[in-house]
């Protein structure tokens, strides 16, 4: 299944999902730090989503409460 997500309060304006069997299949961000967005996207993809969710959860983005 296919998601679009529109962020709030971070540099990545949009967040595009392929998701299958609760596992990334694919993920691109719009915006934001191209070479760090590149290497999460490199990290997650293949991951179940409840343990991205789990893994990043909290962490912050300088004085920012977004993670």
């Amino acid at each position: 299944m296919k998601y679009e997500y529109t962020t709030k309060g971070t540099c990545a304006q949009k967040i595009f999902l392929e998701i299958d069997n609760d596992k990334i299949k694919n993920i691109i961000f719009y915006g934001g730090c191209s070479g760090n967005l590149k290497g999460i996207c490199s990290i997650v993809k293949g991951m179940n989503i409840y343990e991205v969710i789990d893994k990043l959860k909290g962490i912050k983005c300088g004085n920012k409460s977004t993670s």
